[in-house]
Formats: C-alpha cells, sequence, structure tokens
C-alpha cells in the first residue's frame, strides 16, 4: 500500500509523478543519509531531491556544548540579580532549584522523544504526531514568534551592553544592531558546522567564565580576596535568607520564594535546544542521550551553586544593584557578579565580565536565529507553514526559513527611539510565557507518546534512550509549569496594574487562539494512541545508525575528551 507521508491531508502528495517510496535503507545506501531520511519523510525519493533536506554536520562536541550553552545564559549574569533583590539569598537557592528539578524531568520525556526520532525542529512534529495537529500548529508558532522576537531582545542587549564601555556610548546603537544581525545570519546561512562551532565557542567561554565566578565566590568568601573579610553566611542573617515580597511575614516570604520560580523558568529558557537540534546530530541516538543525561549535573552545577554563589557575596538590600536594576543600567552595571566583584575590590573583572555577557547575548542571537528557523521548517514539515520553507541548500541549510527569520530582527532597530522602543517592549510582552507553554506541550506529547508505545505493542525496555520513572516524571514537571503558568502574575492584583496584567498572562490566549484556529480550521482530532504515528522517518534512521563509526578513546586526554564532549 502506498504511503501518505506525514503533514498531508490525505490523497495529497509532494510529488504526483514519482514512484513510491518503499525501502529507506537502500536509498541511505544509494544516496546517503541525508537524501534517505528526507524520502522516508516525504514519501517518495524525488520530492526529496528537489526539495533537499538538513545535512547532519553536528558533532557531537557541538551538541554538547549546544546543551551546555543552553543553560548559560543572560539570565545566569543578570536577569537572576532583580530575583534575587526580590526574594533574598535563600529563597533565591531554592527557588533555582526547584525549577532546575522540573526542567530535568522535562528534558528527559523530551530526550526519550528525540532519540527515538531525532528530527529537524522536532517539538512541533512530536505534538502535532502524539497529540493533535492543532497542538503542532499552536507550539510551532508560538515558539518561532518567540525565537524571532527574543532574537530581536537579545540583539537589543548586546548593543545596550557595548555602552558599558565609555568608548561605545557615543556610537549610534543602531551601527551595533547592523553589525549584531550581519554576524549571525551569517552564522547561519552558510552551513550548520558553522553554527556548530559558533556556539562551541560561545560555550565555552561562558562555562569558563560561570565556574570561574563560582570558584571567585569559594575564594572571597572565606577571606581570600584583597581586604581579607572573610563573609560566610553573614549576609543570610543580615538583612536575611528570606525576604518579604507583596505581604508581610510568612506569606510574604512565601510570595518572595514563588517569585524566583518565575524568574528561574525565564531564566532556563532555551533548555530544550538541544533537542531541536537533534535533527542535525551527528550519531543522535548516542549524542542527544548523552547531551540529556548531563542536564542535571549542569543545572546543579551552573544555577544552584551559581545562586548559592551570589547570596554569600552581597545582601539582597545592596544599593548599587538596587539602583542598577531600578535605573536599567546598561550591561554589567546590573550585574550582582559585578556588584561582589566591586565590593571584593578586584577592579579589571567588571569589563571581563561584561565581555562575556557580550559574548552571551550575541551566542542567544545565534541561537535564537537558529531554533526559530528549525520550528520554521518543522512546521513546513507539517503542512502547516508554506512549501517553499522546505526548501534547502546543497549544504543542507534551509535558507528561506533562516531569511524569514531573521527579517523579523529588523524590529530591533525600534529599540533605538524612546517612542518606537514601546512598541519594541509590546512585541517582547507577548513571549513572556511562551517558553513554558513549550514545556507544557512536550510533557502532553511525552505522556501521548508513553501511552501510543504501551497501545502500539512497544516495549520501551527496548529503547535507546529510556527516561526513569515515568509516566509520573512528566506528569510532576506537567503540573509544575501549568502552576507558574497560573500564577506568574500574583504580584499584579496588589497594587492592580493593568499592564503589568497584559504581560504576564497575555501569552496564554495568544496559545490557545492559535490552537482553535487550526483545530476549527482542519477540524483536526486528538490521535488514538493505537492510530498515533511513531515510524515516519525511523527507518532511515535506523539504517543511518550503521554510518556511523565508533569512537574510541586512544589515550587519557582523549578519554577526558571524550566524557566532555
Amino acid at each position: 500500500m502506498e504511503r501518505e507521508p506525514y503533514g498531508n491531508s490525505p490523497g495529497e502528495k509532494y510529488s504526483n509523478e514519482s514512484p513510491p517510496y518503499d525501502d529507506p535503507s537502500k536509498v541511505v545506501e544509494a544516496k546517503g543519509v541525508r537524501i534517505g531520511e528526507a524520502a522516508d519523510m516525504y514519501g517518495d525519493l524525488a520530492t526529496a531531491e528537489d526539495y533537499g533536506y538538513v545535512t547532519r554536520g553536528l558533532k557531537s562536541r557541538h551538541i554538547q556544548f549546544i546543551a551546555l550553552g543552553g543553560t548559560i545564559g543572560t539570565g545566569l549574569f543578570l536577569g537572576i540579580g532583580k530575583a534575587f533583590t526580590q526574594a533574598g539569598p535563600l529563597s533565591l537557592l531554592l527557588g533555582y532549584t526547584f525549577t532546575g528539578i522540573a526542567i530535568f524531568a522535562m528534558m528527559q520525556s523530551l530526550g526519550e522523544m528525540a532519540t527515538w526520532l531525532p528530527l529537524p525542529g522536532a517539538i512541533p512534529q512530536f505534538c502535532a504526531r502524539y497529540v493533535d495537529d492543532a497542538m503542532g500548529f499552536a507550539v510551532g508558532w508560538n515558539n518561532w514568534y518567540q525565537s524571532a522576537i527574543t532574537l530581536c531582545a537579545e540583539i537589543s542587549a548586546a548593543s545596550v551592553v557595548i555602552q558599558f564601555w565609555n568608548g561605545a556610548v557615543d556610537i549610534n546603537v543602531a551601527a551595533w544592531i547592523s553589525l549584531i544581525i550581519v554576524l549571525v545570519i551569517c552564522l547561519n546561512i552558510f552551513a550548520v558546522a558553522i553554527y556548530g562551532e559558533a556556539e562551541f565557542c560561545f560555550a565555552s567561554i561562558k562555562i569558563i567564565t560561570i565556574v570561574g565566578l563560582i570558584i571567585f565566590a569559594f575564594i572571597i568568601d572565606l577571606g581570600g580576596g584583597p581586604t581579607h573579610d572573610r563573609l560566610g553566611f553573614r549576609y543570610w542573617k543580615n538583612p536575611g535568607a528570606m525576604k518579604e515580597y507583596v505581604a508581610l511575614g510568612d506569606k510574604g516570604r512565601f510570595l518572595g520564594l514563588f517569585s524566583t520560580l518565575v524568574n528561574a523558568a525565564f531564566s532556563y529558557g532555551g533548555v530544550e535546544m538541544v533537542a531541536v537540534a537533534a535533527g542535525e546530530a551527528e550519531d543522535p541516538r548516542r549524542n542527544i542521550p548523552k547531551a540529556v543525561r548531563r542536564v542535571f549535573w549542569r543545572i546543579l552545577f551552573f544555577y544552584v551553586l551559581g545562586s548559592l554563589a551570589i547570596g554569600v557575596l552581597i545582601p539582597y538590600d545592596e544599593p548599587r544593584l538596587l539602583s542598577a536594576i531600578d535605573g536599567d543600567a546598561p550591561g554589567a552595571a546590573a550585574s550582582p557578579w559585578v556588584i561582589a566583584v566591586y565590593r571584593a575590590s578586584v577592579p579589571v573583572l567588571p569589563s571581563i565580565i561584561n565581555a562575556v555577557i557580550l559574548t552571551s547575548a550575541t551566542s542567544s542571537a545565534n541561537a535564537f536565529l537558529y531554533t526559530g528557523s528549525r520550528y520554521l521548517y518543522a512546521l513546513a514539515q507539517n503542512g502547516q507553514a508554506p512549501r517553499f520553507l522546505l526548501r534547502c541548500s546543497k549544504r543542507g541549510v534551509p535558507y528561506f526559513c533562516i531569511m524569514v527569520t531573521a527579517s523579523i530582527s529588523l524590529l530591533t532597530y525600534l529599540s533605538c527611539s524612546s517612542g518606537s522602543a514601546e512598541v519594541f517592549q509590546w512585541f517582547q510582552n507577548l513571549t513572556t510565557i511562551a517558553n513554558l507553554f513549550t514545556w507544557v506541550s512536550i510533557c502532553i506529547a511525552y505522556l501521548r507518546f508513553h501511552k501510543a508505545l504501551k497501545a502500539q505493542g512497544i516495549d520501551r525496555s527496548t529503547l535507546i534512550f529510556r527516561s526513569p520513572f515515568q509516566p509520573f516524571t512528566a506528569y510532576a514537571a506537567l503540573f509544575f509549569f501549568v502552576i507558574i503558568i497560573i500564577f506568574n502574575g500574583f504580584y499584579v492584583f496588589k497594587p492592580w496594574s493593568r499592564d503589568d496584567f497584559v504581560t504576564a498572562y497575555v501569552g496564554i490566549p495568544i496559545y490557545f487562539a492559535l490552537f482553535l484556529f487550526w483545530k476549527i480550521f482542519k477540524r483536526t482530532k486528538v490521535h488514538r494512541s493505537e492510530e498515533v504515528d511513531l515510524f515516519t522517518g525511523k527507518a532511515a534512521l535506523d539504517a543511518a545508525d550503521a554510518h556511523w563509526p565508533e569512537r574510541h578513546p586512544r589515550n587519557l586526554l582523549e578519554r577526558i575528551w571524550f566524557w566532555i564532549a
């Protein structure tokens, strides 16, 4: 029986003239992994050769460092300061720990799906296949919009961070914006390996910096700084470990803790990026599980130890930090790490940290252009975006997807003038909880995937990567993220703020409007577990597994490097 290509309505073919496509392994052998995967996805060889396909150009070290870099962003260097001043050191530590556990649970679920089917874009495809086409449409377009607008925000942030240095203040900010836009397009448009190398370098800088800052915090806390003042946990006693927020007493301390959960959720944004890149990873059945398994240790080391370090270095009522946050000071001036450095009398570090924040913002812009383009590509594969977006270059780059996503970056110029900046802020506000909806959708997709495996007689013990304690892990993460979505704007009611209410909750009607539009327009239904499409595209991936060479370390240094990357 002739196969229906996934993502199209019954009877609709990508090509009416090509012969039926039957044996993926033969095409993989004859045409290579790239065309073999494309033919298996599109249902015929002629369409695969016409449109092309993404290429598996991301090496193991690229994937591992994309996973690392995805957990270290400007949130850890800058955004964490606001949560700290609102809630205090203990609340900050607990908030980032609790959220980190939920993120780990979600990533375990996503890792199992991405190892079973490492597809480009991944998340919209999983939602459309395992739950409902309408959910794939909603999460795909929501993610694309969020990536495109966050791309603008990161470019804007990078252009502002540059103004930390006096020599850059007199240069028009539009010049910096133009330079960064051209840079990130160049890193994405030629080959995915170039993007991978850039992220490898960016992530290396961020990792070295945060490790250095944590060691610095340990030395200063024990009195090893220029002032030889042993800090210990003095700031947990005075002004205190937990700060009241919005209310007084225990209620205020609890709300302070809850506010850190919301902030932490935004800081962890982008952690799912490794699954988006799974469709272009070499040997994905080995490299994706490896990256996902280590998410726990990355969260523990970078965010939990990072939040602890900030809590012992400065008090939450530090005047310079409060004034920098209230006054929207540029770059590192609003970083709690920089304030700690000033207090420790180490004058050279602020400029170094600002350079790292600039690198981090540029890295994020680079990554969001990549992920936005791949979400758009996944939507096109689902038949939920124009067909021309499927076209790839000979090097496997979906150039139309990149240019459409990059065109949104022109909105960044709105941030150059005060009047236009308000419009730009309004665009940004539409993305505030988009990440949370992505994570909720991942958990729901996993629960349906888990149920479909059972319904179709597939034993989970045969999976290459099997996440532990399922489906309870996914249910727990789902509950956590839903609670944050519902209560993320608790502070807007006392005193009432219309603007803050819209910022906190506008993402909810946007997501459901997208869902209902496709649901009504296409009359979609939730897929029955017995009918869920678990296999389109899998045969070619299975055939390709034999093409990836085994890597064996030849000495101790290689053994260590293979463990890291």
